[in-house]
């Protein structure tokens, strides 16, 4: 699950998914803008994921990257069926990060007129993001998230987006947690062979 406002053609998208197809392993990247990134919600995207699970209610391990790893955590809350998370520095209280950079004006500017330019890194350019994306993410805290799944994180230590200590908070609370801290930043391009061989060993794959 790629992160906000990004694509499944982000490069850990596809370099991930590329590992999976040469251990012959399937893999499912969906897209979560959906061709609608304007009106985007996480309780949009775990409705789009949910769908996406196997019929015979077999076991689903979830690959998260930032928004796309703190929705990933909450559907392994609410879904028996998700066995397994693998969280990519995983946005943890995002938004008490995001809002203060955009600032108090601009944040009322956004609640006032309803939607907020973006740069879309998939799409390459600004596209307007709704208020309601606020709105719905609010209902969605960490403390929600006491259901004990095995869980890797993978988090860099200069992580410029969301702070490291966001992940060691979420770990030291939750002992099922395993965290390992990469020297990186929050697009983890430089560690993505790191990344696999972990992904690799944790989910027992040939």
């Amino acid at each position: 699950m790629h992160g906000f406002a990004s694509s499944p053609n982000s490069v850990k998208a596809r370099y991930i998914g590329d590992r999976f197809t040469e251990v012959q392993t399937d893999i499912k990247v969906p897209d979560l803008n959906t061709g609608d990134f304007s009106h985007l919600t996480i309780t949009r995207q775990i409705t789009q994921v949910i769908t996406e699970f196997p019929d015979d209610s077999a076991p689903v391990t979830l690959i998260g990257s930032s928004l796309g790893g703190l929705t990933a955590a909450h559907l392994g809350q609410k879904h028996p069926q998700v066995q397994r998370l693998v969280l990519l520095a995983p946005a943890f209280g995002f938004l008490s990060h995001w809002l203060p950079k955009l600032g108090d004006k601009e944040v009322q500017r956004w609640q006032q007129e309803k939607y907020l330019m973006v740069y879309h890194y998939g799409e390459g350019r600004e596209l307007p993001l709704c208020y309601d994306f606020v709105t719905d993410a609010t209902q969605y805290q960490e403390q929600q998230l006491q259901r004990s799944i095995p869980t890797l994180i993978l988090h860099g230590i200069k992580d410029e987006v969301i702070p490291i200590e966001a992940s060691r908070d979420f770990a030291r609370s939750h002992p099922w947690v395993d965290l390992i801290e990469l020297d990186s930043d929050h697009a983890l391009g430089n560690v993505m062979e790191e990344i696999w061989q972990a992904i690799h060993l944790f989910c027992q794959l040939p």
